[in-house]
């Protein structure tokens, strides 16, 4: 009888290019958006009646249509505890309250509910161990019972090495201690830190890697966490060479048509009316949706790519290509440091180190590129963009944007 909540009201603004218009979860994976995947995970657990919170846009229900969803609004993005107050009215019992991204939610849930029932709590939450617990909310933790939770402890004052996981089983009773707290952006964490000190919550410790979705080369690794657990599959409707070699396992859709020479090396996802040239090799993790073209010759590998794209010949290497973009012929994504090291990123402005030795680009929606041009490790692109034949691109672009290669010139394209 257990209910759970989804938070997916969130503005994604680290999650750029991919979040413009529309929430982070929307975006596409293996021919669903990423949100429908973490529904499907929490009716595997066998919880049926689910919440989800979504912004004033109401982007989220325009695209989820699933008869045991329902929907509330948060009409400003005031924090957690405020999110989930706007479902208060419709939780009547213990529910679980988690991110739009927890894909693998049914690993967990589980193990949580078998946890409270143990220990007859009403609250329980889900933790790992971690090597740096100085970058977390770390538990404190007496006979796997949490007292309280710091955030980013001092280096060396950590109260364990058990960082908290964001999803949490709680009861109605916990909108009292939420009400006990000022109204404020963190305030769901001073409720829950205020509830550990005066009740017993115990706490699942799982040896269980889980998803993250904070940035947006995170996609790359819900792909694989996904891919974990696809069927081989060929459509009867595809068109596929005799000469294609398909190897491990790969999954294609309806009207999907692969030319002579091509490789498909698993795990990889195919989607619908997808063209696949000649002697193109697609591997490793690569996810392709409805209705792409990949041109003679390419190699794609760890990548995905979003509806309606068409690109030629080249190699795409790590990289996220939004919807609707046209990639000309001799596109390269260089994915590696010369140095092999690290690959940084720049996100609203600042440095951050993506914990990544390979990543390529990531680019937005109906975005254009002429012939011959080159993306360096980690940049990231928006939508809409026009770049010009043989321009190396060193830096992120903005939405809107002209770049052309004789002059570096960058110009705002008229709306």
């Amino acid at each position: 009888m257990t209910q759970a909540v989804i938070l997916a009201a969130g503005e994604s603004s680290r999650f750029w290019p991919l979040s413009e218009g529309k929430h982070k979860s929307l975006n596409n994976i293996m021919g669903k958006p990423l949100i429908q995947h973490t529904i499907d995970s929490i009716k595997s657990a066998g919880i049926k009646d689910i919440i989800i919170i979504q912004g004033p846009g109401r982007e989220i229900e325009k695209v989820v249509k699933d008869p045991d969803v329902r929907f509330v609004v948060q009409k400003e993005p005031k924090g957690m505890g405020d999110a989930l107050s706007q479902a208060r009215e419709l939780l009547k019992r213990q529910f679980f309250v988690l991110g739009a991204h927890h894909v693998d939610a049914s690993e967990f849930l589980t193990p949580m509910m078998d946890t409270s029932k143990k220990n007859g709590a009403a609250l329980t939450l889900l933790g790992r161990e971690t090597d740096t617990p100085w970058i977390y909310g770390v538990l404190n933790l007496k006979n796997n019972f949490a007292k309280g939770i710091v955030e980013k402890p001092e280096r060396g004052k950590e109260p364990s090495n058990i960082k908290a996981v964001s999803i949490y089983l709680l009861h109605p009773e916990f909108f009292d201690y939420l009400d006990m707290v000022p109204q404020h952006h963190y305030n769901y964490e001073e409720a829950l830190d205020l509830y550990m000190k005066k009740n017993d919550v115990p706490v699942f410790v799982t040896d269980k890697d889980t998803v993250s979705l904070k940035y947006p080369w995170h996609m790359l690794d819900v792909v694989k966490r996904l891919m974990k657990n696809m069927s081989p599959f060929v459509a009867d409707s595809a068109d596929i060479h005799p000469s294609v070699e398909i190897n491990g396992n790969v999954y294609i859709g309806e009207n999907t048509r692969i030319f002579r020479g091509a490789t498909i090396n698993g795990p990889c996802y195919i989607g619908n009316n997808v063209l696949i040239g000649n002697n193109t090799l697609i591997r490793d993790y690569t996810n392709i949706e409805d209705d792409v073209m990949i041109g003679m010759g390419a190699e794609v590998t760890r990548t995905i790519i979003q509806r309606g794209t068409h690109t030629h010949s080249g190699f795409f290497g790590d990289s996220i290509i939004g919807e609707d973009c046209r990639i000309g012929a001799g596109t390269i994504t260089a994915d590696v440091r010369i140095d092999r090291g690290i690959i940084n990123a720049t996100v609203k402005g600042k440095k951050v180190e993506t914990g990544r030795k390979s990543l390529g680009v990531i680019v937005g929606n109906n975005t254009r590129t002429g012939i011959s041009v080159r993306f360096m490790p980690g940049v990231l692109v928006g939508s809409n963009c026009t770049i010009g034949p043989n321009t190396v691109v060193m830096e992120n672009l903005e939405s809107n944007t002209l770049l052309y290669t004789k002059f570096q010139e960058v110009k705002k394209k008229k709306k």
